[in-house]
């Protein structure tokens, strides 16, 4: 047998005999490392720590503190619940059971068997008792005829119709214990690293999305190496209820729904609305200084614009279908990118060299159809506004502009204080080039021109294969919040595609037509996403600068409302945003419902501040701040707001 040499992670080579695994390279460097690998990554692929590496590769081995040993215990307790499943409800049919974030589903038809959401306990009992035995996860090469066959006898009607789309060579499945399943993998060693599992939720879901297929019941489901780690993690799930942004929403009425407005199209109430124009006034005043230009433009644009664009081949089936108009042959869609729209504008004049870069930006409401099971609050809605702005630019400029726009989105997370982010390079999917519009030379050079911008830029970055934009490569920002959960962010994207379809040009300094290339960028993503990151990462106890309603003022009864009311009117002049609480309610109430509210000043007024022309202040969830006269609290609030958009929120 040959030998073939393994390159580890730090660079060090080491040299094994054809055929050794992962877990066996773990063996010979640590006996405690090999008993906390979960998976290996073989020249960069995801693999099963057990299976044969038959040629000289680099190897990553991965453990339950990397994301990809986390995912793939997770997909191997999948099939552990399924076979829990089985085991308590014989004759059950599958469908299919990935690992998401936080955790793993598997969607079930029960048949006739009737499933009570209260069992959940017996199904965690069963996959620990099973976990238990440390039943090694084996893999098997199968022919698409004898998996056929495998499943004709069970009857599943789920796995036969995912077979129609394999062919032989593509097929494997995997075994632990006494439960098979179609899979290809991979797989922790065995059973045996789950030590904590828990039900998390029991949902229906439409087989293959598809809202005319049986729908199934989905259990959502997470497992641990270790019970406690289970019991933070439900700890964590029980801070995120309280900080749901459709719960503080509500409370602090900021947004709404209606069905018969539609689904998924946000109603902002008046706090809201304030709260948007003050996040996009931030990012405007910051655009004006970046040399950005404003442009606005329509909801809708004719079908043929975005056929050029590509948008309709990407988002026309599963997106709002044709507004015809009573011209015939007349066809309009709802804009899904802004894109499109400033391609034109850019095109509406000839362009010189010397104007480049040209930078448009636009708070642009875009539409595209969610099916209504994936419509969550404000983070997965049919309508939404995107903070958008398109760069055009010669490509001796791509790396400078591409740097500013780095620079203008950490200004805005240090600002609101998202200070954990990882910069994600987003590439191509080298399997699937179908997916994509361009030359592969174009795709090579905006590649290239992303990575050593962040590499400049000293950043921390992933690289993730498949998670380009159709048109170009981006980056990506990932940000954790408050409660550790990581969010998509900000993004950058270059793009050498969309000016070639809109046959954009400028007059170069040779006097000859050159295309542009055009970078996206939209620091927030959308303003609805964003705001409900927002609320769930501060709890709604919004940035001072930023909270819809900044002060309270209270007077402690109807004698000094007309000092309460003169005193508001002078903080209004100097742009300070709040209510007057003229309830007839014991001062007490006042701050107890302004402190509900999150209103971070609250100001009371009574006889010795009339007298005196001062206020008693306090602060949300601090208490008394002492007694201030008014043009001091106004320096204090403008110096508080300036120290946290300059050191973070």
């Amino acid at each position: 047998m040959s030998e073939i040499i393994i390159t580890l992670p730090d660079g060090s080579e080491r040299t094994y005999e054809q055929g050794v695994s992962a877990l066996d390279v773990a063996k010979d460097i640590s006996e405690g490392l090999a008993r906390n690998v979960l998976a290996a990554k073989v020249n960069g692929e995801v693999w099963d720590a057990t299976r044969p590496i038959q040629e000289s590769a680099t190897l990553q081995l991965l453990t339950w503190n990397d994301e990809e040993g986390k995912s793939t215990m997770w997909h191997s307790s999948a099939h552990l619940m399924a076979e829990a499943l089985e085991a308590l409800y014989p004759g059950v049919k599958l469908g299919i059971g990935p690992p998401v974030d936080g955790g793993f589903y598997y969607d079930v038809d029960f048949g006739d068997q009737e499933f009570d959401s209260e069992n959940l306990k017996a199904i965690e009992d069963k996959m620990l008792e099973l976990a238990r035995q440390k039943n090694e996860y084996v893999r098997k090469d199968i022919s698409k005829a004898d998996a056929i066959a495998y499943y004709q006898e069970k009857g599943d009607e789920y796995k036969l119709e995912l077979l129609e789309d394999l062919e032989d060579g593509q097929i494997t499945f995997y075994t632990q214990g006494n439960f098979t399943d179609l899979c290809r993998g991979p797989h922790i060693p065995h059973t045996g690293f789950v030590k904590a599992a828990k039900v998390l939720n029991v949902a229906g879901a439409y087989w293959r999305g598809d809202e005319n297929r049986k729908q199934l019941t989905r259990l959502y489901a997470i497992t641990f190496p270790k019970q406690k780690e289970l019991k933070q993690h439900l700890e964590l799930l029980e801070e995120a209820k309280k900080r749901d942004h459709r719960k503080i929403g509500k409370e602090l009425e900021l947004f709404t729904f209606s069905e018969k407005v539609g689904k998924g199209l946000p109603l902002w109430l008046p706090k809201g609305a304030v709260l948007r124009e003050r996040l996009e006034n931030f990012l405007k005043k910051a655009q004006v200084k970046s040399g950005y230009e404003q442009v606005v433009t329509p909801h809708i644009g004719g079908k043929e614009l975005y056929i050029t664009s590509g948008h309709y081949a990407k988002y026309g089936e599963d997106s709002f279908q044709p507004i015809n108009t009573p011209a015939e042959g007349e066809e309009f869609l709802l804009k899904p990118m802004n894109c499109p729209h400033h391609c034109e504008i850019f095109k509406s004049r000839p362009r010189s060299y010397k104007e480049l870069p040209v930078r448009y930006a636009e708070f642009g409401t875009v539409y595209r159809y969610e099916q209504s099971g994936e419509l969550h609050g404000l983070t997965r809605v049919r309508g939404f506004t995107q903070d958008d702005a398109h760069i055009f630019c010669r490509p001796d400029q791509v790396k400078e502009e591409f740097a500013k726009v780095i620079d203008l989105v950490l200004y805005v997370f240090k600002a609101l204080g998202f200070a954990e982010f990882t910069a994600q390079i987003s590439l191509r999917d080298p399997e699937n080039p179908e997916k994509y519009i361009g030359k592969d030379e174009d795709w090579d050079r905006a590649e290239q021109e992303i990575t050593e911008v962040a590499k400049e830029k000293g950043l921390n970055t992933v690289v993730e294969l498949g998670e380009a934009a159709f048109y170009g490569p981006k980056l990506d920002f990932m940000v954790k919040d408050a409660l550790g959960r990581s969010w998509q962010l900000g993004t950058i994207q270059v793009d050498y595609n969309l000016p070639k379809r809109f046959e954009l040009e400028y007059i170069g300094s040779d006097n000859q037509k050159h295309q542009p290339v055009m970078i996206h960028r939209a620091p927030f993503g959308s303003m609805e996403r964003f705001v409900a990151i927002l609320i769930e990462s501060t709890g709604g106890d919004f940035p001072l600068w930023l909270a819809p309603e900044q002060i309270a003022v209270l007077p402690i009864s109807e004698k000094y409302h007309e000092y309460a009311k003169n005193l508001y009117t002078t903080l209004q002049e100097h742009d300070i945003r709040g209510i007057i609480d003229e309830r007839d309610e014991k001062i007490g109430k006042k701050i107890r419902d302004a402190e509900v509210k999150k209103i971070p000043f609250m100001l009371i007024v009574g006889e010795q501040e009339a007298e005196s022309g001062t206020v008693a202040l306090r602060a949300h969830g601090k208490g008394d701040q002492g007694s201030m006269k008014i043009e001091e609290f106004i320096n204090f609030f403008n110096q508080t707001v300036t120290e946290l958009l300059n050191n973070g929120n």
